[in-house]
């Protein structure tokens, strides 16, 4: 672990889906660490995680792309910074798997990663953003650059499925009961909800082949944080986010019913908190309209 005392680095790893369907979510997480002092080193080069779909076909596929992943960070001499918890989750795991598997086939692997000139050495760890706000940075650290109380905001967490039980070693929060955005909101000045889906799976996964379904699951959701009287759902996840927000209007007309409740980037909570303006933080780009969120905030 870092202390707060040293430098914060890391090797960046953006992940797709904040590439390319919200951008607006990468260039959050960008602003607010400019913003608290951290210094990210993007890897331009890496490839898809695969969102757990590629071990289907071959687990020494996902694994081989994810542990090239993991060496260009390795090559900088620098842990690893994940946004996405799908992509800490594959990331994390594989990362886990090849650690504790024989010489053989981090061998294989490794043969594999020659061909690009790359190798992989399980010399780094591999960390999603909200723990090292949580960890690294510290909330005590967090909460003196807090320029902008979210005052009365009532945030409901999603946590999604894999940044919770994607791995089985070096976990930072329990996988039932976690507590790491809570106590995140709980810095920023709002005010933490509690439902009982902020732990379960959006239904994303299901997404290409099932959609009842998974319209169903993402609608479970949306109904248990719009009971709780959350004003908003906060997902450290892009493919929550996308699932929830830019879907959610496909959702409602499957189910048929309104939720219209927005959903942020836990980034973007963090920038509103931090100062940084609505726009900039893309907040206008959603599906869903943040307008209600930035009316309670006067803003």
């Amino acid at each position: 672990m870092i202390t707060t005392t040293e430098r914060l680095r890391y090797a960046f790893y953006p992940g797709c889906v904040s590439r390319g369907a919200c951008r607006e979510l990468s260039a959050a997480t960008t602003l607010i660490t400019a913003e608290l002092g951290i210094e990210l080193v993007e890897l331009t080069e890496a490839t898809c995680c695969g969102a757990g779909t590629f071990k289907e076909d071959s687990e020494l596929l996902q694994d081989t792309l994810n542990a090239r992943t993991i060496a260009l960070a390795e090559a900088r001499g620098l842990p690893l910074m994940t946004q996405c918890s799908t992509c800490q989750g594959v990331l994390g795991r594989v990362n886990e798997k090849l650690r504790a598997s024989d010489e053989a086939y981090r061998s294989r692997i490794n043969r594999l990663l020659a061909e690009g000139g790359h190798h992989y050495g399980g010399t780094v760890e591999v960390r999603h953003l909200l723990w090292i706000l949580v960890q690294d940075y510290g909330l005590d650290r967090l909460a003196s650059r807090v320029r902008r109380p979210l005052t009365g905001l009532r945030c409901a967490s999603f946590y999604g499925c894999y940044l919770l039980r994607g791995q089985t070693t070096g976990r930072v929060d329990d996988p039932v009961q976690p507590t790491s955005l809570e106590r995140l909101f709980a810095t920023l000045g709002a005010e933490p909800v509690d439902y009982e889906g902020r732990t379960k799976c959006c239904g994303f996964p299901l997404s290409s082949y099932d959609t009842k379904t998974a319209f169903a699951m993402a609608g479970r959701r949306l109904a248990e944080a719009t009971a709780a009287e959350a004003d908003c759902l906060v997902t450290p996840c892009p493919l929550c986010h996308l699932n929830l927000d830019a879907r959610q209007p496909e959702v409602e007309r499957a189910l048929g019913r309104r939720f219209g409740l927005p959903v942020l980037h836990m980034s973007q909570l963090v920038g509103l908190a931090l100062g940084i303006a609505p726009s900039r933080l893309g907040l206008s780009q959603h599906i869903v309209s943040t307008r209600p969120v930035l009316a309670k905030l006067g803003l």
